[in-house]
């Protein structure tokens, strides 16, 4: 437990060593001692370097590492190691390439697993205690009969690594060792799961892995779910209130060795609003603080831009930072929309205290008036239509000015005064691999969109729900002008005409209307 405490919090090198087949092919640079200096400077005690040796062992029956290909692995850990930071290394995307005929072909991924694992082993054996193993990423099964099968086999690797590891002299005799649940998945029965195989390794010298990427709909911005709303709260509660009370509680440590939003990457900006995103940071630092779990954020470079050494968003690292060891408060949205023209009038958000109490508004260093620029009532914050004249300047269109809610702890939370119109669109023709609606955004912003048949029934991929999948199914071009709809968006739209109706941060909604015959594709305002 305290070994675990202590490496909290954790970054993953992530779709680096792990990428396939080499280190630089999913578009990382090479890492260097520099950049993991940097990441221990940011106030990380621990890094996960997630390894994926597929392509980089010999034939059977030895399974012999590529020798440059472990002195790679090896230099990056002695440098993360030099840094002070704890290092934990696994088996990665082998999971999916091979482990998982485990089932149907036991022999040769046991003996597969055994080599590479004993090669590891042997490898680290003198490394310094702070280097952790984790026996597989995410694992998954295939030809199973169901989850009791599951559960048994992924037991027997689990059993395998730790007799391995154990067995192999050195430090290895009592370095932590990771374990994952099945799909690294935090449900109850996965967790009771990996409870019985823990006490029947009868070793204390083990920690719990799970993974958090958040409630579906909202990690992906699908079914409506744009906002950090009470049901994704009460998804991220549950989960860690689940491993708490199956693990935590019994002593034996919890690792969150993968968190973040599924979908939410600087290049598809826009699925996730930012506002929304920093309040889902703020209550998982929060919720994981309280329950003593660790976290190791999952930053396929995403958050950190390697090549500058430096956060894409200094703003989103601020609050997480924040976070490990208090609260911020927060609000019912980061924007502030302010039509182009006509009456300005007053505009309202609800503060989030979150235990905190607020302090005031701030526009760069200047203080804004209580009274006069703004009011509170309760938990209402209210922008005055004066102060709001001032702030949107010449309303021109977008972001006019920023300014802050200041609390009694915590980062302050960031609000944009943002000018708009309705957004407009054009007739339009294409095909089903090639079509955008023209539009003016005036100063709007997507949100999501709604595709429905002439009987009201849902239209396009996930039929469950009108609402699709922001970027896999559409996607904004603010440059360009224009809003597009995917070819996996209408790989799965019957022929005729369908209502789409586009919804955006202002409150605004436009309504479209596309005909598809065969590849071809008409758009119209009516």
């Amino acid at each position: 437990m305290a070994t675990v405490a202590a490496m909290q919090p954790g970054w993953n090198l992530g779709n680096t060593l792990d990428a396939i087949p080499d280190e630089t092919s999913w578009g990382n640079p090479r890492t260097t001692r520099e950049h993991l200096r940097h990441v221990r400077s940011q106030g990380y005690k621990s890094i996960r370097i997630p390894v994926t040796w597929s392509n980089h062992h010999g034939p059977a029956p030895q399974y012999t590492i590529d020798a440059a290909w472990l002195n790679r692995v090896r230099e990056v850990v002695d440098w993360s190691l030099a840094e002070d930071l704890y290092v934990m290394i696994n088996l990665h995307h082998d999971s999916w390439q091979w482990i998982h005929t485990y089932p149907g072909d036991r022999a040769n991924v046991l003996a597969r697993y055994n080599a590479l694992w004993t090669q590891l082993a042997t490898a680290f054996r003198n490394h310094s205690s702070k280097l952790v193993f984790e026996s597989i990423n995410e694992p998954q099964f295939a030809g199973t009969s169901g989850d009791d099968q599951n559960y048994q086999v992924l037991h027997e690797l689990n059993a395998e690594f730790h007799r391995i590891v154990r067995g192999s002299g050195g430090g290895n005799a009592n370095r932590l060792l990771v374990l994952p649940t099945l799909y690294t998945n935090a449900e109850q029965g996965r967790l009771d799961a990996f409870l019985t195989s823990y006490n029947q390794l009868r070793d204390t010298n083990i920690a719990a892995t799970v993974h958090f990427y958040g409630f579906w709909p909202f990690s992906v911005n699908i079914a409506g779910f744009t906002r950090y709303n009470a049901e994704v709260e009460q998804d991220l509660i549950g989960t860690f209130d689940r491993v708490y009370n199956t693990f935590v509680s019994r002593g034996i440590p919890v690792i969150v060795g993968e968190w973040a939003l599924l979908n939410y990457d600087h290049n598809r900006p826009g699925v996730i609003e930012r506002g929304e995103f920093l309040k889902f940071l703020e209550a998982v630092g929060y919720h994981v603080r309280t329950r003593k779990l660790t976290t190791m954020i999952w930053d396929a470079g995403q958050f950190l831009n390697r090549n500058e050494l430096r956060w894409r968003d200094q703003g989103l690292h601020d609050l997480i930072k924040s976070s490990w060891t208090t609260r911020s408060g927060t609000a019912s949205s980061d924007q502030v929309y302010v039509p182009r023209s006509g009456a300005i009038t007053a505009k309202t958000l609800t503060l989030n205290l979150n235990g905190t109490s607020f302090q005031g508004l701030r526009q760069g260093g200047t203080d804004l008036a209580n009274g006069a620029d703004y009011t509170v009532s309760g938990n209402t914050l209210t922008l005055t239509s004066a102060a709001l004249t001032r702030l949107v300047g010449n309303r021109a269109y977008g972001v006019n000015s920023t300014i802050e809610a200041r609390f009694s702890q915590g980062v302050p939370w960031p609000i944009s005064i943002i000018t708009y119109d309705p957004p407009t669109q054009a007739a339009a023709t294409g095909t089903t691999t090639s079509f955008a609606i023209p539009t003016q955004f005036r100063g709007d912003q997507l949100a999501t969109m709604e595709a429905k048949y002439a009987d009201g029934s849902p239209a396009g991929p996930a039929d469950w729900t009108p609402f699709k999948e922001f970027w896999q199914h559409f996607q904004p071009d603010y440059n360009a002008g224009g809003l597009i709809l995917k070819p996996e968006f209408f790989a799965e739209v019957d022929d005729g005409r369908v209502t789409l109706t586009f919804h955006f941060w202002s409150g605004t909604q436009v309504a479209y209307y596309i005909t598809k015959t065969g590849s071809t594709v008409t758009g119209s305002t009516g």
